[in-house]
């Protein structure tokens, strides 16, 4: 060892630290963490479905002959001063590839006929130079290895360069000379933005296309979105489970995260988990309140699988085991709700027409309560919308690889279209009273409740993939009653003291 470091000190230069609680690495360190590593070896196998990437890069490239398609993954972001998110690829980029790692762009070329595929992804240089244990934000030693360029053509299945070669290989397409048509999917990258010049129209056209090609699921899709619904399912009994010794909001969001990152990548979104009063807020994600057992508690999360896709489930049910008389009858007309946007999950259907009938349930049973005292139909009117005062949103929409997936299509192609097989969506009617709204009698104020299901249009009407969590009041307490007398299958979901 000494000998080693003797013979190389006048080569090797020092590296100065890092951060300012490093220490340098001396010549002598750096010369004796490059020798007397074993060689790498053998290639990764393809991921699962590998097939299924090209068909649809193969249908996008068909959409766009002659342009060059640049579809970036993004990058990590920072939290707090050199902390970094957990990093989730970007949408579009893992549709088309696979790929789940940061950093990556996918470009695709024109050619004769079709285009051909390039993944450029960050080199693996192993431990051939010193930033394999000096680089803390790709170094192996510290974030662990990457595939590599060899590693992720075999991976992904098709052609892969290092990232050092895109940056030029991108400034030719915008030559003075010689331009050649480009679309960008931007808000990604902004390396690549500083050498592409923004074009809005064309730009924006490629990020709906994107979406568009993802509205209908095939039958690959739909499995994995069932993965995470079952997982989040299990997440649900977690929480049920840990109830009678839970004493914060905090301690069900917790209790749900650790089934999604077990079974899952992560949640598919921020856990939201309102109780009381909480529930009023749609969005509810603070989760910093108490648990009381006379009160209801919202629980809005899904599990995003390892294959990124999400599930999105409401639950909405009594901490205590038991719905008060006036929650019953709230519930009661949000689940009546639920099943007429279910009877009208139909192929041909226009994508709001579940929605309408939903809201048309809702307005009559707020009419039926004295709370809409103008009447059903006149609050129902598109010049009136009375009804959203206490349902402010929607019931639909898309899900997916995104929660609110294919964000990006058309309105008339989302919102104003039609319904198709294969397409999935949610189903979720909610009654929010607020406890300072005069407008609604004091029983009912500072009642939350929403019911959410994840759907599959089917060609003879739909199928609700996530049927196998009770919804009805009596199922429910009974669901409840079961898991408090039943003990876990698992470490996961019992409280400290349980």
């Amino acid at each position: 060892m000494a000998d080693v470091a003797n013979t190389t000190n006048e080569t090797v230069p020092e590296l100065p630290p890092v951060t300012v609680y490093d220490d340098a690495a001396p010549a002598a360190l750096l010369a004796f963490m490059l020798t007397q590593w074993a060689p790498k070896t053998g290639l990764p196998p393809p991921i699962e479905g590998v097939a299924h990437f090209r068909t649809r890069r193969a249908a996008l490239s068909a959409q766009f002959p002659g342009e060059v398609l640049v579809i970036p993954t993004g990058h990590e972001k920072i939290r707090a001063n050199d902390t970094a998110y957990r990093f989730r690829a970007g949408t579009d980029f893992y549709y088309l590839t696979g790929d789940v790692e940061p950093d990556g762009v996918l470009v695709m070329t024109p050619q004769a006929a079709g285009h051909e595929a390039v993944l450029y992804v960050e080199p693996n240089v192993g431990k051939a130079d010193s930033s394999f244990f000096t680089d803390r934000v790709k170094g192996e030693l510290w974030v662990g290895p990457r595939l590599g360029v060899p590693e992720a053509a075999a991976r992904f299945g098709l052609p892969a360069l290092g990232l050092a070669q895109l940056l030029d290989d991108l400034r030719v397409l915008n030559r003075e000379d010689a331009p050649r048509p480009f679309r960008l999917l931007r808000g990604l990258d902004p390396r690549i933005e500083a050498i592409l010049p923004a074009q809005d129209e064309r730009d924006t056209a490629f990020a709906a296309a994107l979406a568009e090609m993802r509205l209908i699921k095939d039958q690959a899709e739909i499995a994995e979105l069932q993965k995470a619904i079952d997982a989040t399912q299990r997440g649900f009994e977690d929480v049920v489970r840990a109830l009678p010794t839970a004493t914060t909001e905090r301690w069900v969001e917790g209790i749900f995260n650790l089934r999604a990152r077990v079974e899952g990548n992560d949640v598919g979104y921020g856990t939201i988990a309102a109780s009381g009063i909480h529930a009023c807020t749609l969005h509810w994600t603070a989760n910093d309140g108490v648990l009381t057992s006379d009160e209801l508690l919202l629980l809005d999360a899904g599990v995003e699988a390892h294959t990124l896709y999400t599930a999105d489930i409401t639950r909405t049910i009594p901490i205590g085991g038991r719905f008060t008389d006036a929650q019953r009858e709230i519930y009661s007309l949000v689940l009546e709700a639920q099943d007429a946007g279910f009877a009208a999950c139909r192929p041909g259907n226009d994508f709001m027409e579940p929605n309408r009938a939903a809201m048309k349930v809702l307005a009559h049973g707020l009419e039926r309560l004295g709370i809409l005292t103008m009447g059903a139909e006149a609050a129902l009117r598109d010049t009136n919308m009375f009804y959203k005062r206490y349902s402010l949103h929607n019931v639909s929409h898309m899900l997916g690889l995104d929660v609110h997936d294919c964000a990006a299509a058309r309105q008339e192609t989302y919102k104003y279209g039609k319904l198709a097989a294969g397409m999935v969506l949610t189903v979720e009617p909610g009654l929010y009273f607020q406890p300072d709204d005069l407008t609604v009698p004091a029983r009912y104020r500072g009642i939350g409740v929403r019911i959410e299901d994840d759907v599959v249009i089917t060609a003879g009407g739909h199928r609700v993939l996530s049927a196998a969590l009770p919804r009805e009041i009596d199922a429910i307490e009974a669901w409840m009653r079961d898991l408090w007398t039943s003990r876990p299958s698992s470490p996961i979901g019992q409280s400290p003291t349980g």
